[in-house]
């Protein structure tokens, strides 16, 4: 008798099948291997773009804002004629101080003149003309170095005076002589004059650093405008968030994680402190000036003021950061404490907050490099007028008096029509990215340091 096949009825032709490689793959996992390798290709494709686009924003900011780090000077040797400063000849600061900046134009005008007959430069421009090369604070400049010192009346000092803006512009590259044919004050003979003190010398760029540490200035000097006393007060402002913000929200999200009984009263206020996350930063600005300005009747663009505000837009961070490091830490930690005698409040203090300390401090930094940035909250409190006036005498006084912040300077600047202040603008995008990256900076590093792992 014959045997049947196994794998078949009765009658059926065996069917030999060869034998297939455990490498080899079918077409279904063909197909997966090749939406795998697409959707790598995307997500390749997607970090590259954004990577683009960031490269292309950082060139721009540093294409456009580098130049207001620097600036142009004339070095101008100023004839301090007594006829004209103290004719008494006392040197008494009061009768000194009762010559204004017109009395020391004409020594100005005086000096352009004659600098420009000793360089040999041929020009038609009269020595009214010639001034206009230099900065209208130029004789404010000269004026102070005399009060500070009389005993330079009588003698010929050199003087390191600023530029004016549409002469830096035009050493920088970005005013040419097609642009001044509307121009009221430069033409292209002013120019001319500029172009043969360069090739002498007198005329030179440097390192600017007044921008950094000097204050505003009126739109008709913008070559003198600073972001320092901007930065002193987005300084005193972060003071008042960290000092209110932290406590603050550590402490009631301790109270709600730790504490607070779970019911409906407790959900809402979870609730509403993820609501307030999300609240457009305008609104604090309506809040702040509401009840710190118009009710509580603290001054107007003052730090403290703004201080105040930010804290109100970061607390809701602060808040839901701390409790997630909070529950980050193993419920067998407060087991261990509480099973060992330990009250709730000593297990929570002694144990559970020194291992969430990582995760609050990089929450909080990262929450006041966001209010760091924040300008809409500031416009509404009056954060945005021109301050040209020395640092404040003392730390108090520096909290109530009116300041302005980097983000309200900056967009100062971007909306006048100099572009000189829109250098300044797109250099202060560069101070202000500086300082939030060193805050990421510091937030990575500080959980890299102390971060634990469970």
């Amino acid at each position: 008798m014959t045997d049947l096949p196994a794998n078949g009825p009765a009658g059926s032709i065996p069917v030999h099948r060869p034998a297939r490689s455990i490498l080899e793959t079918d077409a279904r996992t063909r197909a997966r291997n090749r939406a795998e390798a697409r959707f790598r290709a995307y997500g390749l494709g997607a970090l590259l773009a954004g990577l683009a686009f960031l490269a292309i924003l950082l060139a721009s900011i540093l294409w456009n804002g580098l130049g207001a780090f620097t600036q142009t000077r004339l070095a101008l040797p100023v004839e301090l004629t007594e006829s004209e400063l103290d004719p008494e000849g006392t040197r008494d600061p009061a009768a000194l101080a009762k010559v204004s900046t017109f009395g020391y134009e004409d020594l100005l005008e005086a000096a352009m003149a004659r600098l420009v007959a000793e360089e040999g430069i041929a020009t038609e421009l009269e020595p009214g003309d010639l001034a206009d090369l230099l900065s209208s604070g130029a004789a404010a400049q000269v004026r102070d170095a005399v009060l500070a010192d009389p005993s330079l009346i009588g003698r010929t000092v050199t003087f390191d005076v600023l530029a004016a803006s549409r002469v830096d512009g035009y050493v920088k590259g970005r005013v040419t002589r097609e642009s001044l044919a509307d121009d009221r004050n430069l033409s292209p003979a002013h120019l001319d004059v500029a172009d043969a003190l360069i090739a002498d010398g007198d005329l030179t760029r440097g390192f600017n650093p007044a921008f950094v540490l000097g204050a505003d200035a009126s739109e008709k000097r913008p070559e003198a405008a600073g972001i320092g006393i901007a930065m002193l007060g987005s300084l005193y402002m972060m003071l008042v968030v960290l000092g209110l913000s932290l406590p603050i929200g550590v402490a009631a999200s301790i109270y709600l994680e730790e504490f607070a009984p779970k019911n409906r009263f407790t959900d809402f206020i979870e609730v509403n402190i993820a609501n307030l996350a999300a609240v457009p930063s305008i609104v604090f600005g309506i809040l702040g000036l509401v009840a710190f300005i118009q009710f509580a009747g603290l001054p107007t663009s003052a730090p403290l003021v703004g201080g105040l505000v930010l804290t109100l837009m970061t607390l809701p961070t602060i808040i839901i950061v701390t409790r997630a490091s909070l529950k980050a830490v193993p419920p067998s930690i407060r087991d261990a404490a509480l099973g060992v005698g330990a009250s709730r409040m000593q297990a929570v203090f002694h144990h559970v907050l020194p291992l969430a300390i990582p995760g609050i401090m990089t929450g909080t930094i990262i929450g006041m490099a966001r209010a760091l940035g924040e300008t809409a909250p500031l416009l509404l409190i009056g954060m945005v007028g021109f301050v040209a006036s020395n640092p404040p005498d003392g730390v108090l006084d520096g909290f109530v008096s009116p300041n302005s912040a980097m983000p309200a300077q900056i967009y100062e600047w971007a909306k006048r029509a100099d572009p000189a202040f829109y250098e300044r603008a797109w250099g202060g995008i560069i101070v202000l990215l500086v300082f939030l990256l060193l805050m990421n900076l510091a937030a990575v590093l500080v959980r890299r340091r102390f971060e634990r792992r469970w």
